[in-house]
C-alpha cells in the first residue's frame, strides 16, 4: 500500500486491530481507514496503531531513527564491506555526511514517524467522538505519544505537520522546532493528571503512563535551547523554564528527580540486563517498545543483528550480517575504563563454563535450547567485541559441530564471505580512502562490533525479537539529571550521579561481581564521555554530541560539517506532494 502522509483532505494508513487490555497483546488484522470519514477505527484499535507505529520499523529498525541518531555520530557506522552494504552509498552518506533531500534513508524515517503522527492524531479523533470507557486516559495516551513522534520529528527535521484532528476540513499546520518545543511541553505537563502511574490501571512499560512523560519532559528541557536555534554557536541552557519557576536545567532537575525518588524503579547491578531477551523484568524501564519475537510485524532484531559478523552464529539456524561497527574515536573514549561492568560482559553456562572468547574455550554446554526449535544455543559475549572472536562451526548438515559427549565445539573464526581472513575486529578502520568508509573483500574484518542487545535467536529467525527497546529507562535519566546538575554549576551533584551509576553496575561472577570504580572529578570531557558509556546504541548519540559541541568536528571519514548539518532535510518527495512544508536551510 502507498501512504501519502497529511494530503489535505484524506490520511490513508494501515491500522492494526488491537487490543489495550491489560499487556496490549495485539491481534494482526489490517484495515483501512481515512482520517476525517465516519468509519473510524475502535478506539482501542486506533490507540493501539499508535502504539504499533513505534516499533514498526520507527524505533527499532537499524534503517529508521537509528540510524539518523547514531549513523551520524562516532558510536556508529554501516561502512560498506566488499560486495555488501553498498546500498547506492545510502549508508555511507549518513556518516560521510552527503545525504541530501533524496536520501532513502531520511525519506524512511520522515515517513515513519509521520505514520506515528497521523496514527496518533486519529487515535485522539477517535477516542474524543467515543463514550469509551476510559476516555481520559485513552486521551492523555495518545496525545503523549502524539507529543513524542513530534518532538522526535522536530528535533530531526525541525519541523513536523499537524491537523486538527477534530475538523476533518482543516488545513495542514506546519509546525517549527523553535516554536514547537515549548508548546509540546506545555501540552506534555497538561497530560500528567489524566495519566496513571506505571502499573496501575493495567499499564506497564510499553505504554504513555506519567512517568514516561516525565522522562519525556526532562528529555525535552534538556535540549530545548538547542531546539529553539539548532545551528547557533552557543545554546542558553538556562533559560526561564516555559512553566513554573526556574530554568531550564532546573525542570530537568524536577522531572528527572521525580522518576529516581519515585520507588518504581531501580538501577540493574548487571547493565546488560536492559537489554536481554527478558529484560521486560527489567527494574529500570520507564518507558519502551514492546517487542514478540512470534511476531511478523512491530519486532526486530536489528539492534543485535547488524553487528554481528555472518560467522557468528547463535543457533544453527541464524547468523549475524558483518554491517555496523564503531569509530576508533568511540573506542578509545573508553580507555582506562575497560574494566567498567558497561563496556563487556563474559557469558556463563549453567554449568558453570564461562565463554572466554580469547581461544582457551574448547567446547561449551549444549543445554541452553532455542525457543521454538529446540536447537543447541550459543550465546556470544555482550558489550564492545575487539580482537580475534571464537565460536561453533555448521557442518555440512546444517548443525553444529559437536564433542563425543554432547558439547558445542568452538573454533577460531575466519569471515564467512573471505574464509582466509580470520574474524579479527580490529579498533582501527583504515579506509583506504578517507573520505569514504569502503572496504575490501580482504578488509571486511576491521571495526569493534556492538553486542549490548541480546541476539534473539527464537523461532530460528534473524529478524523478530523479543527484547523490548527502552526509550526511557533509569539509567538515562540519572545522566540527564547528571547533565543538568553540571550545567547549573552544581559540579559534586553532577558528579555523585555519574558515580552511582559507575557503583551500581558489578561485573560478573568471574571478577567476584566486583562494582564498577567511582571517579575522583568531573569536566565536561569527562560528563560526556560517560554519557556515552551508559547509553551507546540507544539512539542518544548525536543529541548529546550537538550539545557538547561535537557534532560539526570532522572524525572518521567525516568531513568538519556546517551547522546546518545538525538538521535533516525535508523528503524531496514530500515537498513535491505537498505546499506546505519548505526545505531546511542549506539544503
Amino acid at each position: 500500500m502507498k501512504y501519502k502522509f497529511l494530503n489535505i483532505n484524506k490520511i490513508l494508513f494501515s491500522i492494526l486491530t488491537l487490543a489495550l487490555i491489560g499487556c496490549t497483546d495485539l491481534d494482526e488484522k489490517v484495515i483501512d481507514e481515512v482520517l476525517g470519514s465516519e468509519s473510524l477505527a475502535n478506539p482501542e484499535s486506533a490507540l493501539a496503531a499508535a502504539y504499533g507505529q513505534l516499533g514498526d520499523g520507527t524505533f527499532v529498525d537499524h534503517g529508521s531513527v537509528f540510524a539518523l541518531q547514531e549513523y551520524s555520530t562516532d558510536e556508529a557506522l554501516l561502512p560498506t564491506r566488499g560486495s555488501d552494504w553498498g546500498d547506492g552509498g545510502k549508508w555511507r552518506a549518513i556518516h560521510e555526511f552527503t545525504w541530501d533531500a533524496n536520501s532513502d534513508v531520511v525519506k524512511t524515517t520522515w515517513d515513519q514517524l509521520n505514520f506515528g503522527i497521523t496514527k496518533s492524531l486519529t487515535a485522539i479523533r477517535s477516542i474524543e467522538k467515543s463514550n469509551v470507557s476510559n476516555k481520559a486516559l485513552f486521551l492523555a495516551e495518545a496525545k503523549g505519544l502524539l507529543a513524542f513522534y513530534t518532538y522526535t520529528t522536530i528535533d530531526l527535521f525541525g519541523q513536523a505537520p499537524y491537523r486538527d484532528p477534530g475538523d476533518i476540513n482543516a488545513p495542514i499546520q506546519v509546525r517549527k522546532a523553535e516554536t514547537t518545543i515549548d508548546e509540546l511541553i506545555t501540552e506534555v505537563e497538561g497530560l500528567i493528571p489524566d495519566l496513571a502511574d506505571i502499573k496501575t490501571q493495567n499499564t506497564h512499560a510499553g505504554r504513555f503512563t506519567k512517568q514516561a512523560a516525565y522522562a519525556l519532559l526532562a528529555d525535552m528541557y534538556l535540549n530545548r535551547a538547542v531546539l529553539k536555534n539548532k545551528t547557533a554557536s552557543t545554546f542558553n541552557f538556562t533559560e526561564q523554564a516555559v512553566n513554573g519557576s526556574g530554568t531550564d536545567m532546573d525542570k530537568v532537575i524536577e522531572y528527572s528527580s521525580q522518576l529516581i525518588n519515585s520507588g518504581f524503579f531501580s538501577l540493574e547491578s548487571n547493565y546488560f540486563h536492559n537489554f536481554d531477551i527478558n529484560n521486560d523484568t527489567s527494574k529500570e524501564m520507564i518507558f519502551t517498545i514492546v517487542q514478540k519475537k512470534n511476531s511478523n510485524r512491530n519486532a526486530d532484531n536489528d539492534l543485535a543483528y547488524m553487528s554481528m559478523e555472518r560467522i557468528q552464529k547463535p543457533s544453527p539456524d541464524n547468523r549475524g550480517t558483518n554491517a555496523s561497527c564503531i569509530t576508533p574515536e568511540f573506542y578509545y573514549s573508553w580507555n582506562g575504563n575497560h574494566e567498567d561492568p558497561r563496556f563487556h560482559r563474559y557469558y556463563q553456562y549453567d554449568d558453570g563454563t564461562w565463554f572466554k572468547n580469547d581461544g582457551t574455550d574448547v567446547s561449551v554446554p549444549s543445554t541452553s535450547k532455542v525457543e521454538g526449535t529446540g536447537k543447541p544455543w550459543f550465546h556470544f559475549n555482550r558489550g564492545l567485541q575487539v580482537g580475534q572472536q571464537y565460536g561453533p562451526k555448521i557442518l555440512s548438515n546444517g548443525s553444529f559441530d559437536m564433542t563425543p559427549d554432547g558439547r558445542i565445539k568452538v573454533y577460531k573464526l575466519f569471515t564467512e564471505k573471505n574464509t582466509t581472513l580470520a574474524a579479527d575486529f580490529t579498533p582501527e578502520l583504515n579506509f583506504d580512502n578517507p573520505s569514504e568508509s569502503v572496504f575490501t573483500q580482504a578488509q571486511i574484518n576491521r571495526g569493534v562490533r556492538v553486542f549490548k542487545f541480546e541476539f534473539d535467536p527464537g523461532y530460528g529467525n534473524n529478524g523478530t525479537s523479543g527484547v523490548d527497546i527502552p526509550l526511557y529507562r533509569l539509567g538515562g535519566i540519572y545522566m540527564m539529571r547528571a547533565e543538568a546538575y553540571f550545567r547549573n554549576g552544581n559540579i559534586t551533584a553532577a558528579l555523585a550521579d555519574v558515580n552511582k551509576l559507575r557503583t551500581s553496575r558489578t561485573r560478573e561472577a568471574l571478577f567476584n561481581n566486583a562494582p564498577g570504580v567511582a571517579i575522583a572529578s568531573l569536566d565536561a570531557t569527562k560528563l560526556y564521555n560517560e554519557i556515552g558509556y551508559e547509553l551507546y546504541w540507544e539512539m542518544y548519540r548525536r543529541k548529546a554530541m550537538i550539545r557538547f559541541g561535537k557534532f560539526d568536528l570532522p572524525g572518521t571519514v567525516k568531513p568538519a560539517s556546517q551547522p546546518y548539518r545538525r538538521i535533516f532535510p525535508i523528503p524531496q518527495a514530500t515537498l513535491d506532494a505537498t505546499k506546505e512544508l519548505s526545505q531546511n536551510p542549506g539544503y
